[in-house]
């Protein structure tokens, strides 16, 4: 029988993503990320779900999720990604994309990296379109947004390292990495395209129309 956990946190939460465990590991994993929108001021928060107290081993338990740690986030969370087990990758309404990364020694978040206007509509005087999806494959970041641009990143690098402009007419709502080199795109209107970050071009390898 499965259990369920409600938990009231008097904020919108818009993403919820669990943190990774190592490939070798057997646990199931019990540290997630959330991120929130539409509130007066929008957060990224740490909670675990790791219960510390004794229980009866035949009794189906899942523990009430804690609040380890929270940052304010600039915008709402449109989407939100572990880079790896320390790094999170956030996608906001205003066009940033930032990396936080979470201390688990002293349970705090902090920001280590940001990309500003990473996503804008052209002639906007520097007003940030939504960046409304991203991907990662570690140290890679790829981002999509309400601009029909595409951004590549580097987690070390304070740069963009590589913006197809006009990728689509309409907005990008989600990406994926298909291969290491390669991600797959969905506009508004459900039209698929694949991409190869290899190639210098500014065209989709393929184009998948319903």
């Amino acid at each position: 029988m499965e259990s369920m956990v409600a938990k009231y946190v008097s904020q919108k939460i818009s993403r919820t993503r669990w943190r990774p465990l190592p490939a070798s590991s057997l646990q199931q994993p019990d540290v997630f990320a959330a991120g929130s929108w539409d509130n007066e001021e929008n957060k990224v928060s740490i909670w675990s779900t790791v219960y510390f107290g004794a229980i009866n081993v035949e009794e189906d338990y899942l523990a009430d999720p804690k609040l380890l740690c929270d940052i304010r986030h600039k915008g709402d969370v449109m989407d939100l990604q572990f880079l790896d087990q320390e790094r999170i990758v956030t996608a906001s309404s205003t066009g940033r994309v930032t990396i936080f990364r979470h201390h688990q020694g002293n349970q705090t978040l902090s920001e280590k990296q940001k990309w500003e206007f990473a996503h804008h509509h052209a002639g906007s005087g520097g007003t940030g379109a939504p960046c409304t999806g991203i991907v990662c494959s570690n140290p890679e970041i790829v981002s999509v947004g309400e601009d029909g641009r595409i951004n590549l990143f580097r987690a070390d690098s304070k740069e963009i390292v590589r913006t197809i402009d006009d990728a689509d007419s309409s907005t990008i709502h989600a990406v994926i990495f298909l291969r290491t080199t390669e991600i797959l795109t969905v506009n508004s209107i459900g039209q698929l395209k694949m991409w190869d970050l290899r190639q210098q071009g500014n065209d989709p390898t393929h184009i998948f129309s319903t």
